[in-house]
């Protein structure tokens, strides 16, 4: 598995914990999915769509789950974000 995290780990620190067991894979799986709603809407993709597309990708989640995961998950350039630091 590629590594989805590089933002946050290097390649060699993520395959070592992936080895030992030590990541959670849902909390990837939802960074990942927030990631990539990011994506398709820098792309111009308006939010259903993108949202429909995650769902394709991932069938055995809710609707109201991906909505969940992409408004409550942070990625790593939020974090300076004083717009995301107000809404938390």
């Amino acid at each position: 598995m590629n590594n989805p995290i590089c933002q946050i780990l290097s390649d060699e620190l993520y395959h070592t914990l992936e080895k030992l067991n030590l990541l959670n894979q849902k909390v990837i799986r939802d960074f990942q999915i927030k990631r990539t709603y990011q994506d398709y809407r820098d792309k111009g993709m308006r939010s259903a769509d993108a949202i429909d597309r995650i769902l394709s990708e991932f069938p055995y989640l809710q609707f109201d789950t991906v909505r969940k995961i992409i408004y409550s998950v942070t990625l790593p350039e939020e974090l300076d974000n004083p717009c995301h630091s107000a809404m938390a």
